[in-house]
């Protein structure tokens, strides 16, 4: 019951950031941070799995690991970006969260070219000539 303990913890942490909000609001983003940054850390390991099943799979098909590692790097921008924005946000800057989107979906675009490039090739290799 993991997601107990997590969601225990973050209403916890807003509990406290609402109460400190009020006398020290430097404290309360801090405190928020802090909460976000160990709730992260508890899922490290949960992630790392993941990535070992996923590099297994590979491993045992015939896909190419360069595809896997480029998907997990796509997913990791994502949920970084996600992170960041969201920090960010509960700061209050909303347009700053904004550009953290952008670069992370910009990059993202960059990361997938070689993939969509080998799916174009494919489908082209597939119509008749």
């Amino acid at each position: 019951m993991e997601i107990i303990q997590i969601v225990g913890l973050g209403l916890l942490s807003t509990v406290l950031a609402l109460i400190i909000k009020e006398q020290k609001p430097l404290f309360a983003f801090l405190l928020t941070t802090f909460t976000g940054i160990i709730i992260f850390m508890f899922l490290i390991g949960k992630i790392h799995t993941i990535i070992e099943l996923l590099q297994n799979l590979t491993l045992h098909s015939s896909i190419n690991p360069m595809y896997l590692k480029t998907i997990l790097k796509i997913i990791g921008i994502a949920y970084i970006a996600e992170f960041g924005a969201q920090i960010v946000r509960d700061a209050g800057q909303e347009a700053v969260a904004s550009k953290i989107e952008l670069t992370g979906k910009i990059l993202i675009m960059v990361m997938a070219v070689p993939i969509i490039s080998v799916i174009v090739e494919s489908v082209i290799q597939l119509m008749p000539t």
